[in-house]
């Protein structure tokens, strides 16, 4: 298979996906949804692949949804469409049937951070950075998996005080990731750790992760996932005065003038 946006490649019982768009530090387009959807039917599809993996090329494991594509003006059915799709693709990793294994470096922000929590597992390199900013610019949160993952204190922390900066070694804290590496050793750490679960029985390994999963859907997981889903598209499609000037200012003097601007306005 050719793919634009990401990579793949099979090793063993091992596949492994990773994001390339180094110049847009791995934003994740709507053909890179496309192509990461592709890779996953192929790894789901083959028997011989045990594991998958999920990495970023360059500075950064991914910057978030690319936002150039969500033009001012486009209709509110669209925009629909386009948070739905981009959603799926974070779930899509939740709840593949084969375990799902994330490796981050540099930053991990707002849809990038929901992929990687959306991993079954999560190696970070002690320098990464996570958050969620979307609401510092009026958006809201696609795939809302923080407080099902940590607490409402620091989901809430994170979220609504705009603490959108988490080290490495504060994520291991907060429950989102699972182990801290020095960078030099961060593929070397993901790959022994899909090695591992490759040597793990799969029926077993694949029932026990769908057991786990159901238990999550048993407390209302689906559900709670869905309706932030919702408040995101409202959040997404209405317009108020503040949302509008902020907007105007990011596009014409960026996101300086923009967080100056709401700070004046809040402060004054």
């Amino acid at each position: 298979m050719e793919f634009s946006c990401i990579s793949f490649q099979l090793d063993g019982p091992i596949a492994s996906i990773t994001l390339h768009r180094p110049d847009k530090l791995n934003a994740i387009s709507a053909a890179m949804v496309a192509e990461l959807h592709r890779a996953l039917d192929a790894a789901e599809a083959n028997e011989l692949v045990r594991v998958i993996t999920l990495q970023g090329a360059g500075r950064a494991f991914c910057s978030g949804f690319d936002l150039s594509e969500m033009q001012t003006g486009t209709s509110s059915a669209e925009t629909r469409r386009i948070l739905q799709a981009d959603f799926d693709i974070i779930m899509r990793f939740w709840n593949s049937a084969k375990p799902t294994l994330a490796a981050v470096h540099g930053y991990a922000l707002g849809g990038g951070f929901e992929l990687a929590m959306a991993c079954d597992m999560t190696i970070a390199a002690e320098s990464a950075m996570f958050g969620e900013p979307e609401p510092k610019f009026g958006s809201g949160i696609v795939a809302l998996l923080l407080p099902w993952l940590t607490g409402p204190k620091q989901a809430k922390e994170m979220l609504l005080f705009g603490n959108d900066r988490v080290s490495a070694q504060r994520a291991h804290e907060m429950g989102l990731i699972n182990t801290v590496v020095k960078s030099a050793v961060l593929l070397d750490e993901l790959r022994a750790a899909a090695g591992r679960c490759a040597m793990l029985d799969a029926q077993a390994v694949r029932l026990t992760k769908s057991a786990i999963n159901r238990s999550y859907s048993h407390m209302g997981f689906e559900d709670a996932l869905r309706q932030a889903l919702e408040i995101d598209t409202v959040i997404e499609t209405t317009e108020t005065a503040e949302s509008r000037t902020f907007k105007e200012i990011l596009a014409k003097d960026g996101v300086k003038a923009a967080v100056a601007w709401r700070e004046a306005r809040i402060f004054k």
